[in-house]
């Protein structure tokens, strides 16, 4: 099933204004807690998914040796899967063995409007990996759109965020929402890698990684279908403070030819890389 996509814009400013951005997220800052909100234009009408987002009011104290240091916390890990199930999208959450039965996640993406079909944790050296078969509740079927997917993975990182404060040190997410922001910084100009590889005759494996932001899954699929290339499927993962993409692609039902391969590449490099500098009113 091919991954549908909208054009869309969103509310950039406080609560009260009513100028517009361009951009496909914002935050809208209230008391203690943010909202991500992803907008979407589809025909006439006008669809809004907001996730709360929790914000910290003050640093939480970490003591050295304490379960709670940041050189012990384990790298969180969302992984949102279109391939492994035909009938339902799966997410897998991991972070160590400090994970529960999620149940509030849980609570969440109904929340959303959809049906958590199955749930199972398995174990291995890296902890408990929590995986959840979704669809939506409204058809049964999976998700694949890109701004409900995206509200997905936004919900799930703002349980971690909520729930273990400790994560927000090893989140992309944790500069702007978490209680104690990431050491580390990465490089987007050195982060950012796009390879385009031969999947058969009539798809191609597009991979992407880059550093994680809100909104980056819908900017990645609008960057593609903007160029005429049809994402069939994928797997978005949000491994710490990288976002790794694997979508396959095609082009008229057909492989991408190495002059399209150049120019999706590039394409995907150049908006990774620049920098947001323009902001228009509406």
């Amino acid at each position: 099933m091919a991954m549908a996509m909208a054009s869309g814009f969103c509310s950039s400013l406080k609560a009260g204004e009513k100028r517009f951005s361009p951009s496909r997220t914002c935050n809208i800052s209230g008391g203690s807690r943010s909202v991500v909100r992803v907008l979407t234009n589809k025909g006439r009408k006008l669809s809004l998914i907001a996730v709360n987002i929790p914000k910290a009011t003050s640093p939480t104290t970490v003591e050295e040796g304490s379960p709670n240091n940041t050189d012990s916390v384990p790298t969180p890990k969302v992984i949102i899967d279109l391939d492994s199930d035909p009938d339902s999208t799966i997410v897998e959450v991991t972070f160590g063995d400090r994970l529960g039965a999620l149940l509030d996640t849980m609570r969440s993406l109904k929340n959303l409007g959809l049906n958590v079909v199955k749930a199972n944790v398995h174990l291995d050296s890296s902890g408990k990996h929590n995986r959840f078969s979704i669809t939506k509740a409204s058809t049964g079927r999976k998700v694949d759109e890109p701004e409900l997917l995206e509200a997905i993975r936004l919900t799930i990182i703002n349980n971690l965020l909520e729930y273990h404060p400790e994560s927000s040190s090893k989140l992309a997410m944790g500069v702007a929402f978490g209680v104690e922001p990431p050491k580390q910084q990465l490089d987007v100009d050195i982060a950012t890698h796009v390879n385009i590889y031969d999947d058969g005759p009539r798809r191609s494996l597009l991979v992407v990684e880059t550093t994680d932001r809100p909104g980056l899954l819908v900017d990645l699929v609008k960057i593609i279908t903007d160029i005429n290339i049809t994402v069939q499927s994928g797997e978005f993962d949000t491994e710490g403070l990288l976002a790794k993409a694997k979508f396959h692609v095609s082009y008229r039902d057909e492989a991408i030819r190495k002059p399209l391969q150049l120019v999706l590449a590039n394409s995907l490099r150049y908006y990774l890389k620049r920098p947001t500098t323009e902001e228009a009113s509406f």
